[in-house]
């Protein structure tokens, strides 16, 4: 890649594109924000006061910028008509998740732009699904593609909600475009909201949260269990977890249990290497994930001082840059975001009606 910054601009100027902003900042020798898209005069001033970015009215005029890529940060029914429109000016684009809203949404999107390619290869539209990039994700990923438990059959994840979890739950599995049978129910009971996006609740009164269970069976033996409670992501009440199951032994967490031979069954742990701690010096944030001995994992922007889902974000946004200076493979092709929201759309209407929902492959199940 040119040791030029990569620059992209944002449709939008909500607190998720502040987000893509903020990161920007933090790596400024890698990423440049080119420009933001938004809807009125005024919020552009505050916009370019705040972020200290340029700002645009219109897509038209973001992209006679000729920003390498650009990401639609708008609501769900919006993104799109955005997609649409900067196809149409053949600018490549990193759509956030989901891409559509419903099922016809995804239908009609892939009918408009999911035959777009890139000169140098690829779908034209990626979607901004970093999951599988994040420090624990990848390190799993990592061993899991190796053989270390053999093959895999299941996964179980309780960790993040619907389209995001469908994606860990299909990288792990290997799972592409087929058909599958989703069965799920919806469960009410009370617990306290201590924390939400919005900061501390200093209010500990139990209230109703939904938890919803779902089986998936892919087939050839290969089931998902999807477990999400509200505002599990911020809950600390409510731990995540994740737990992989092969032929040769399994992945609880940051616990590997496999066999060394016939008779010895060995427990091996990924090991995070974080700095920042009592007399540590070096600022904090993780460098790197080991499985003995063996780095499987490693922090590709030390000194950024970044959370572990800001450094999967990071890793996305610059092999979204690497992908449209052919330097790197597609980052995450629209086909695999409809394909996650899909599934989780399934999950959704069985849990609503109390009916198993069967999937059935899509068109862009071809691509």
């Amino acid at each position: 890649m040119s040791a030029a910054p990569i620059r992209f601009g944002i449709v939008g100027s909500g607190w998720r594109a502040e987000f893509f902003v903020r990161l920007a900042r933090a790596l400024p020798e890698r990423l440049a924000v080119a420009g933001v898209v938004t809807r009125s005069a005024d919020r552009a001033d505050r916009v370019a006061a705040e972020w200290g970015v340029p700002t645009f009215r219109t897509v038209d005029e973001l992209c006679g910028t000729a920003p390498e890529f650009v990401i639609p940060s708008v609501p769900w029914e919006v993104t799109p008509h955005v997609v649409q429109e900067l196809v149409e000016h053949g600018t490549p684009v990193l759509a956030e998740t989901p891409p559509a809203p419903d099922m016809q949404g995804l239908g009609r999107l892939w009918d408009a732009v999911g035959a777009a390619k890139r000169q140098g290869g690829g779908a034209l539209v990626q979607v901004a699904e970093q999951y599988t990039l994040m420090p624990g994700h990848a390190a799993r990923l990592a061993l899991v593609r190796r053989g270390v438990i053999g093959e895999v059959s299941s996964v179980q994840v309780s960790s993040t909600h619907m389209y995001h979890a469908m994606s860990l739950i299909r990288h792990t599995l290997g799972v592409g475009f087929g058909p599958s049978t989703v069965t799920a129910r919806a469960f009410t009971a009370p617990l306290a909201d201590p924390l939400t996006p919005t900061g501390w609740t200093d209010d500990l009164t139990p209230k109703d949260a939904v938890t919803t269970l779902a089986l998936l069976d892919f087939g050839a033996a290969r089931t998902a269990l999807y477990d999400f409670t509200d505002n599990q992501w911020w809950n600390p009440l409510r731990a995540r977890r994740i737990v992989v199951r092969g032929s040769l032994g399994e992945i609880v967490d940051d616990a590997v249990v496999r066999m060394a031979d016939p008779r010895t069954p060995v427990e091996s742990a990924l090991t995070r290497r974080r700095t920042g701690t009592d007399l540590n010096l070096e600022g904090s944030e993780v460098h790197h994930i080991s499985f003995d001995g063996d780095v499987v994992w490693r922090n590709e922007y030390v000194g950024a001082s970044l959370s572990e889902d800001d450094l999967a974000v990071v890793d996305l946004l610059c092999r979204t840059g690497a992908w449209v200076r052919d330097a790197g493979p597609e980052p995450y092709p629209l086909a695999d975001g409809c394909q996650d929201h899909l599934l989780a759309l399934a999950c959704e209407e069985s849990a609503r009606t109390g009916t198993p929902v069967t999937t059935t492959v899509q068109p862009w199940a071809g691509s």
